[in-house]
Order: structure tokens, then C-alpha cells, then sequence
């Protein structure tokens, strides 16, 4: 049976990752969902997820793991794409998708049957508007189990906090902060950017439900096994904060070109002279 599934996630962004694929026996899926980010958000861990053996032991130890993972990655300013394969191609990858600004993990595909494995949202914003009208408030959907990473290695790359563009205005580096459901409210400076993890089953075309009907759901992030995450991503906003409007706190001049800085600026060229 094929299935279509698709997440969302509400906010300002039109963040919109789905994928149709051949139903298995058992469909474990983890939908991501963040806030006060953007699509390259996902890069990191879609790299260390299908890609890096350190973080996900299945890529060592699992036969049908072995011949590796094709990755969609797309060219957000050009919007053209390219595959590439891992582990063959694994610095060339790095070489794009470590510019998260620009080169975003669209799709993962499993290399020896090319079964899907996980999309995320690549959509930017301020490309679709040509200015900052908010954040892309990025999701992903990951398939888990059965020739593909377990759900303990999907989850396994947030037990650290990592930075991501965003936050304030949409023109801030910040800290990622995996939370349970009921945290997932952005306070601090509009942050820190926040993680939710919801884990679902899919048999027969639907997501697995109750005996009163309500759709099962994991809330992943709502465990203790992620207050480190969130110890450090405090630790990393605060630190960022001290820094105020000054870079690397604050993004470059190319990503601010779409926020409401270029206005401020755009005021100020007439009073420039010569040196």
C-alpha cells in the first residue's frame, strides 16, 4: 500500500515536508517540527542520522545499511539540486550542506532499493518574499526501523545543542533547544529556537490509534535524556547574548540583506562620502 504522509508545523514559515511511500509491515515515523529557525536547521543531524557511523551504529552493524544513503540536497538560492552518495561521496556532501545558509537536505533516499527515507522542509522565506516576513519554522519526517536507523538513532544526534540561524528576528545564531510539547513555547529574545520530536505508527494507510480513537504519539524530546540539550543551549544563548548586535552573534551581511536591517542602512548610504 502506498502512503502519503505529510507535516506541518503552524507559524509564520511555510515549512511543508510529505513524502509517499510503500507501506511496511510496521511504519514507525518521526515527524520534527521547529520554531524560530530556518530549513538548513536540519542539515546537521540528517548528515550524522544516515551518514556519519560514529552516531548511528546500524550503518556499521546492519547489512541492509551498509551500501549507504543518496542524498537530495538543494541549491536554495539557484533552486537546482544534485544527489549525492554517502559513504563515497561523504566530503563532497559536507562540502555543501555544511553551508546551511544555502545548501539544504531535501530528501534521503536508502542507496540499494532507493526507498525513501526522510524529507524536510527546504522552502526560504525571504527568497519567496525578497524580504523578512518571518521564519521558515522548518519540519522533517524520518522513517525509522527495519533496514533504516532506529528511532534511538534518529533521536541520538539532539542529546547536544548545536546553533542554527534564526532566533530574533529571523537574524540571530542560536542555540536548538529539544523539548517536550509543553515547552515548546519561544520566550528568550524570541527563543531559543525550539525542537519538538513526535514519534507516530502507520499501518494500513493511517496513523495507529487508541481504543477511544485518538492518534497514538510519542513526544521524544519530553524525556530527561535530553536536559543536557537544553543545559547547553541556556549556556550558548546567554553566551550569544553577551555578544549583543555584534557577529557572529548576529548573521552576516548577505542573510541580512532580508531582514528589516536593510532599511536601517539603506537610510545611512546617503550620509557616506569618500575616504
Amino acid at each position: 500500500m502506498k502512503t502519503a504522509f505529510a507535516g506541518n508545523i503552524r507559524g509564520m514559515g511555510p515549512g511543508v515536508a510529505e513524502m509517499e511511500i510503500e507501506e511496511r509491515a510496521s511504519d514507525p515515523i518521526v515527524v520534527f517540527a521547529a520554531d524560530k529557525t530556518s530549513a538548513g536547521a536540519f542539515n546537521f543531524p540528517l548528515f550524522s542520522i544516515f551518514a556519519d557511523p560514529l552516531a548511528t551504529a546500524g550503518l556499521v552493524i546492519d547489512p541492509n545499511m551498509s551500501g549507504g544513503y543518496k542524498f537530495e540536497v538543494m541549491d536554495t538560492v539557484k533552486n537546482t539540486k544534485v544527489m549525492m552518495k554517502c559513504p563515497e561521496e561523504m566530503y563532497d556532501l559536507l562540502a555543501l550542506v555544511g553551508t546551511v545558509q544555502r545548501y539544504m537536505v531535501y530528501r534521503v533516499w536508502r542507496a540499494h532499493d532507493d526507498l525513501i527515507c526522510a524529507s524536510s522542509s527546504v522552502t526560504r522565506l525571504s527568497l519567496i518574499a525578497g524580504k523578512y516576513v518571518g521564519k521558515d519554522d522548518p519540519v522533517m519526517i524520518v522513517r525509522a526501523q527495519h533496514g533504516l536507523p532506529a528511532v534511538g538513532e534518529i533521536l541520538e544526534p539532539f542529546m547536544h545543542s548545536y546553533l542554527v540561524e534564526g532566533w530574533m528576528r529571523g537574524s540571530h545564531w542560536g542555540p536548538i533547544m529539544p523539548v517536550g510539547l509543553k515547552d515548546s513555547k519561544c520566550t528568550v529574545f524570541d527563543g531559543p529556537p525550539r525542537l519538538v520530536a513526535l514519534g507516530f505508527q502507520v499501518s494500513n494507510g493511517e496513523i495507529t490509534c487508541d481504543d477511544d480513537g485518538k492518534p497514538m504519539m510519542a513526544d521524544f524530546f519530553e524525556d530527561p535524556a535530553f536536559n543536557m540539550a537544553r543545559r547547553e543551549a541556556l549556556e550558548y544563548a546567554s553566551m550569544l547574548r553577551r555578544m549583543g548586535e555584534f557577529e557572529p552573534a548576529r548573521l552576516g551581511p548577505e542573510e541580512m540583506e532580508y531582514t528589516t536591517l536593510g532599511q536601517v542602512l539603506k537610510r545611512l548610504k546617503k550620509r557616506f562620502k569618500p575616504a
